[in-house]
């Protein structure tokens, strides 16, 4: 993840993130579709999933100063659940053990830090679709939207405040598309394939939590 996104790769190719995110959605998404029509008690892998998610730090990169608070917080809890996919095979195992702890909502734990990751997953779906909703939409205008949406009812004051002011940092429509390499056209298509891919995949993580008897507004 260390570089720009514009930076070569290994093979002198230029690094393309959305398809890297949006490959690794639908695979996952595929993966929940596959286990609920062949009726699998199986269950979705951690590091399969945390593997999927890492794709969507460097998105947050690209955003700049307002989508810094999510950048840092999303980075160091796909962190946190890559390193206790070491222990934990599923989703459903560190759920079980916090909730047999009575640690979900404690600050640190995977259960917490899963909902936080569910919880930046959420804000791209929503900042892509506010993005594709009007070519006229600024970028901090969808960013904007999406915040309020998705993040704002969860922080404190001093963050929407630091956010908001961070607003007037972000890059244009043009410098994001150049940044992640896409025309405004395959932009576009890749997003909407997020999208779609990424509401199973944030349906499924509810689920588990309300399965559990835990409420989600938190």
């Amino acid at each position: 993840m260390a570089g720009g996104v514009a930076d070569k790769v290994g093979n002198g190719a230029v690094s393309v993130p959305l398809s890297a995110i949006v490959e690794a959605f639908e695979e996952l998404a595929k993966l929940i579709e596959t286990k609920k029509v062949n009726g699998s008690q199986e269950d979705l892998r951690l590091d399969t999933f945390c593997d999927a998610c890492s794709h969507i730090s460097i998105l947050f990169g690209c955003l700049g100063l307002a989508f810094k608070f999510a950048e840092l917080e999303y980075v160091s809890k796909v962190h946190n659940l890559m390193e206790a996919s070491k222990r934990y095979g599923t989703l459903q195992n560190i759920l079980d053990t916090d909730v047999a702890n009575v640690t979900v909502k404690t600050p640190g734990s995977h259960s917490r830090n899963l909902r936080r990751v569910r919880q930046g997953l959420d804000l791209i779906r929503a900042l892509f679709e506010q993005f594709l909703s009007s070519e006229g939409y600024s970028l901090k205008d969808a960013a904007s939207t999406a915040y309020a949406q998705v993040c704002a009812p969860y922080h404190t004051w001093a963050v929407r405040t630091a956010v908001a002011a961070g607003m007037y940092a972000l890059p244009n429509r043009e410098q994001l598309l150049l940044k992640l390499n896409e025309t405004n056209q395959s932009a576009e298509k890749k997003m909407r394939r997020y999208i779609t891919a990424s509401r199973p995949v944030i349906d499924y993580i509810d689920k588990l939590y309300i399965s559990r008897n835990i409420r989600l507004d938190w």
